[in-house]
């Protein structure tokens, strides 16, 4: 008897793309839904904990045996804070724990977000899904971390003591020094998500290794401008600001030339199955 030849496979179809506009939009609430879930989870540990993170870790730049001070060699500080509102430390004190649970529940809010994106790139496979969320994660974290330990001490010990006459005397409002932490941290987080957004946008073709190089100066001089504007004004702290920011741009060109090479990877495998 002949055999029948084996029937070729055919290539599994993401669900994804046979999915309506309304069925994406759908989608995407759920993923919004399971990511605030995990930052209500951390707002929930945040507040089990209020008392390290308010005292310890939004505070402990406030007292001049934080450590930091003594580690980046800079005058140590002693910041005495005033609540000018009635519910001034009502709003602070909500506000801080929804700001760290938040980067406590990052991680779940991260995957969700991502997970929806995933498959519109190419990729709906749960494992790269975790690890590019973690990529992401990682940086923000990182970036969170240096905003704390570095930019937080220069510019609290800077604005301390930056005066306009001695008739008048720094009195600081609880408020603003918790949103002024706040920005300066997530601020941080933000900006270490270069490497992220550089590789993403290789993957998909927008941004390319060359071209990064090209802006390389720019991003030299625009780091310094930064360092200069966000620390004190000496060399040794706007250097210590500065050279973060220019390996994390060099290191976002490295990254980009991986994203390249699955851009073309990419074009090469639908111009073979074209």
């Amino acid at each position: 008897m002949r055999s029948s030849p084996p029937r070729a496979r055919r290539p599994k179809k993401d669900p994804t793309s046979s999915m309506s506009f309304l069925e994406h939009l759908e989608e995407l609430r759920w993923r919004v839904i399971k990511g605030l879930i995990g930052v209500v989870a951390g707002i929930v540990g945040a507040f089990v904990l209020s008392d390290f993170f308010i005292n310890d870790v939004i505070l402990g730049p406030t007292r001049p045996d934080f450590l930091m001070y003594s580690f980046l060699r800079i005058d140590a500080v002693e910041l005495s804070l005033i609540s000018r509102k009635l519910p001034g430390q009502f709003f602070t004190y909500w506000g801080t724990l929804i700001i760290i649970g938040f980067i406590i529940g990052s991680p779940i809010f991260f995957y969700q977000i991502w997970a929806f994106i995933e498959p519109a790139l190419g990729s709906g496979k749960k494992l790269k899904t975790i690890l590019n969320s973690l990529f992401i994660n990682f940086f923000f974290v990182l970036g969170v971390a240096f905003g704390y330990f570095i930019l937080v001490p220069f510019a609290v010990q800077f604005f301390t003591q930056f005066v306009i006459s001695d008739v008048i005397s720094n009195e600081f409002d609880i408020n603003e020094y918790f949103i002024s932490v706040a920005l300066w941290t997530l601020a941080c987080g933000i900006l270490f998500q270069i490497p992220v957004v550089s590789f993403f946008l290789s993957k998909i073709g927008i941004v390319t290794p060359d071209g990064m190089r090209k802006f390389r100066r720019h991003a030299i001089v625009a780091s310094l401008f930064l360092g200069a504007f966000l620390t004190p004004p000496d060399p040794v702290s706007q250097i210590m600001v500065a050279v973060p920011v220019i390996f994390l741009y060099q290191f976002a060109i490295v990254i980009s030339r991986y994203g390249m090479y699955l851009h073309k990877k990419s074009l090469a495998s639908a111009l073979g199955n074209d």
